[in-house]
This record gives C-alpha cells, structure tokens and sequence, in this order.
C-alpha cells in the first residue's frame, strides 16, 4: 500500500505551512472535535511523517485541511507543528485560507472574500482582501482570548524562578519577558531563546496546570513566547515563539526547538488579552507586533466577553500569506522511515 498525500506549500509572513488536501479518510469523526481528538490520539506518526525528515524540517508547521463538519464553514483545518497537534494557529490560518482561495478550491471574491474556517475552539471568521487572483492580506476574527495568570512565579530548571503570564489566543501560552531571562531577542540569541522556552514549556506544565474551560481536553501549554518592546518606529512589540520538541525531559539536550519565523497569530492574541486584562491595551487600538525575521502581525481587540469564568476579548490578527509551491508526498510500505527521522545535527538528539 502507498500513502499520497497532497499539499499546497505556502507561508505566512515568513512561517512555511504545508496545507494538506483531500485527507479527510485519515481523519474520522462526526465534529471538529472528534476528529481533533482522533488525531491527538492516533496520529502522531502522520505529523511526524509530514514535517519531519526527509519531507519536512524543523521550522515546518502543517495543516490538514478537511471537508468541515459544521454546515455553516468552508473548511476544516487541524494544525500540525513539530511539538503537537495545534487547536488553532493563526499562520497556518493564514496559509490555508491563501492557498484555497489562489488554488480555487474556495471561490475567490474581488476585493473581499469571507471564509469561515471551523477549528477545534471554534468557528473563526477571515476576510481575505483580493486583486488580481492574489490574496493580499488576511484578518482572522480568532476565538476569544483570555489571561489565566498574570505575573506567577515559574521556576525554571538551572535559570530560577521568573515571573510569567499564563494565556489562551487559540492555544495556551506561557509569556515570559526577555530582561526576566536575561536573553535578547537578535537572530544571534537563537540558541539561548530555544533552550529558554523549552525549558519554560517544561515547567509551565508542571507547575501551573491548564484547562479550557469550554474545551477541556485542550489542557496544555504549547508554546512560548518571550516578548520584548518595541525596536524601532512603528512598530509596538517583538517577540520570539519557541515551539519546543515533542520529546521534552529533564535531559539537557532535549531543551531545543525551533522559532515561528512569523510574528505568531495565536501568541499576538494571547499577548493582547495580557496587555489588555493589565490596562496596557484598549479597545480597538491596532497592535503591531514583529517577529525574528522582523515581519509583522497587526492585532486589533473588537470587543469583549466571558469564557468560563474568565474576562475574554475578542482579536483579530491580519497577515499576509504566498503561495509557493504544490506537491505530492508518498510513503511506501517499503520505507524504514514510516515516521520520518531527526538527526543530531539539526534536530534534537
């Protein structure tokens, strides 16, 4: 038997997402969330597969892009990052609604078009601007955004203890600030920032338990963001997002990962709520917020709300996303690598 699997290749303000189409067999359930649950459960090896080599790379992010369950979206996506099985990312958002609509499997509509994306949170509305069959720019209007801890005590293995916030934009975030880790946030800091947020990945789920309050089995912490201020005019904040290995432990060589090359959507969102539940941001004031290959993110708080017995807001994150390629991955029976490979040189050992 041989596995195909096809693929639009885009990115998303620098961050490459692989949007696989017409995977819906591998992928069963009645909802979004049955079927977000089948593959948290059952398809590790096919996020391996996809972004792992010899088909992917470590700063490779996927998308399975399905026929939705909900009769009221146009697509279903389930987000695979190299760390685990994503509830919502606004890069790979970003990506898939370009790569549908520049490939015409969503019908493009001059000079806007709205897509509704269902995700495992759910439902996301996108305005896609349009011209000349290219997607310009997108705006997510994401789930709400909530802080959980404001200023906790982290204490992080062989730096100490640090003070961090705790959020949900799509995914739960620790947020930690880069003067707290005494790390700067220059290409040239990659490797102290990438053992930091392991390291605070690590901890944080130890030590500070999460839950969803409407979606209970999303119950980790993903990703990190270490936040900066602002380097330069027009811009509001930079930042850097660990995605951490998959494969973290109290062993040293397992605290690496890779960097979003993009701002990153769901950590923007999850910034926001921060800086909003501190007083720090209003209400329908624009937030633009660069990422380490200094491209930007443009947040905006529309309004708010309650999740649980959490204060909520309501973001939107726009973006710009290029299509770069098409292509078709196999995987024969034959192939001793049936969930790809890392090796040492690039990847953690």
């Amino acid at each position: 038997m041989t596995l195909r699997l096809q693929a639009i290749e885009a990115h998303a303000e620098g961050e490459p997402g692989r949007v696989l189409v017409g995977a819906d067999n591998l992928v069963p359930g009645s909802t979004i969330s049955e079927r977000f649950a089948y593959a948290d459960r059952e398809l590790h090896w096919l996020r391996r597969l996809v972004l792992h080599e010899p088909r992917g790379y470590p700063g490779l992010c996927a998308v399975l892009a399905l026929q939705p369950t909900d009769p009221a979206a146009d697509v279903g996506i389930i987000v695979m990052e190299q760390g685990a099985f994503a509830p919502m990312s606004g890069s790979n958002t970003i990506c898939t609604v370009t790569a549908l609509l520049e490939t015409g499997r969503i019908a493009m509509v001059e000079p806007v078009t709205t897509v509704t994306v269902e995700t495992a949170v759910g439902l996301v509305t996108v305005e896609a601007r349009c011209a000349a069959g290219k997607v310009l720019d997108v705006t997510i209007r994401n789930v709400p955004a909530f802080a959980v801890h404001l200023g906790v005590p982290l204490d992080v293995p062989e730096h100490g203890q640090v003070p961090v916030d705790i959020a949900f934009g799509g995914q739960f975030f620790v947020l930690a600030r880069a003067e707290d880790l005494g790390v700067g946030l220059a290409p040239s800091d990659t490797k102290a920032l990438l053992s930091l947020g392991a390291r605070l990945k690590l901890a944080v789920n130890r030590q500070y338990p999460v839950s969803h309050p409407l979606h209970p089995d999303i119950d980790t912490v993903n990703l990190v963001m270490i936040t900066g201020p602002s380097p330069g005019p027009g811009i509001d904040a930079r930042n850097a997002m660990v995605i951490a290995t998959d494969l973290l432990s109290d062993d040293p060589g397992s605290w690496t990962g890779a960097l979003d090359r993009s701002p990153c959507g769901t950590g923007t969102c999850a910034r926001m709520a921060c800086m909003h539940a501190r007083g720090e941001l209003a209400l329908d004031q624009p937030f633009v917020h660069q990422g380490m290959l200094d491209t930007t993110f443009t947040g905006r708080l529309i309004g708010e709300t309650t999740v649980g017995d959490y204060p909520a807001v309501l973001p939107t994150i726009t973006g710009r996303g290029w299509v770069t390629g098409t292509s078709e991955w196999v995987l024969h029976d034959s192939d001793p690598f049936r969930e790809g490979y890392t090796v040492g040189d690039i990847w953690p050992t």
